[in-house]
């Protein structure tokens, strides 16, 4: 792309940098028995969770939230995990002139929002309780909200334990010159989850700090049985299940309290 120089200065049509941060971290758990289905569970997370899969969960996103794709990249790891990167346009928010020279990639540089996923599968606990952990950091600007886009999470992976971090930062102005520090107003995360979702989950907690523009929501899922978490259907039966189901709850708890 060309560059601007000094003398072709971008003007500002309007001033906005009000930023807004999602972090969704969700964990999803599975029993095994053995080490060959520790193998076979590595093997269908990182089929069916590879970085092009993980990129169609991103472009959706950005589809729900109505913020139009730049760029995107994406990476598979030796021996396990995926990571993906989406440059992102703000096209709600923007408020940019256009430029004469450097043109409309230099603008849409400029009204850049990201989005960053990571997968971590982990089955090295000896105990057999495996752990598929996915981070996705959604970074915005101007009218896009990317609490928008929660429920579209939940419903792409199997979410036992989740983390989610919201923060605003930055400020935009009023026509009058007002700050405005946060544009979308809310008491909980939670506000924006499904209800349908919310009872899937036993454990509910907040951190909320609405004066800081900060606030989390943690949650656990319910007790569902071990047909939803062995790797292999025909071990729901298998004479250590209840020992396993034991393991994992409390797998899930340590994750769930960090500790």
């Amino acid at each position: 792309m060309g560059f601007v120089s000094p003398e072709d200065r971008i003007k500002l049509s309007g001033f906005n940098n009000l930023t807004k941060i999602l972090s969704f971290n969700l964990y999803d758990f599975c029993i095994t028995f053995d080490d060959k289905q520790k193998d076979e569970y590595i093997n269908w997370i990182n089929e069916k969770y590879n970085s092009q899969k993980i990129l169609e969960i991103s472009r959706k996103i950005c589809e729900i939230i109505d913020s139009d794709i730049i760029s995107e990249s994406k990476m598979d790891y030796d021996p396990v995990g995926a990571s993906t990167m989406t440059l992102m346009s703000d096209v709600q928010g923007g408020k940019w002139e256009t430029v004469s020279q450097g043109g409309a990639a230099v603008k849409s540089h400029l009204t850049k929002s990201h989005l960053t996923s990571h997968t971590y599968p982990d089955a090295s606990a000896p105990n057999g309780i495996c752990t598929y952990r996915v981070d996705f950091d959604i970074a915005t600007c101007g009218d896009i909200i990317p609490l928008k886009a929660i429920n579209y999470l939940f419903e792409s992976f199997e979410c036992d334990v989740v983390y989610i971090d919201y923060v605003v930062r930055g400020y935009t102005r009023l026509e009058n010159g007002k700050k405005i520090y946060n544009d979308e107003y809310f008491n909980s995360i939670q506000d924006f989850i499904d209800p349908k979702v919310l009872e899937m989950f036993e454990y509910h907690s907040d951190l909320n700090m609405p004066r800081d523009n900060i606030w989390q929501t943690k949650l656990m899922l319910k007790k569902f049985g071990p047909k939803r978490f062995v790797y292999n259907l025909d071990d729901v039966n298998h004479p250590d299940i209840d020992q396993k189901m034991a393991d994992l709850y409390d797998e899930m708890r340590e994750v769930y309290h960090l500790y």
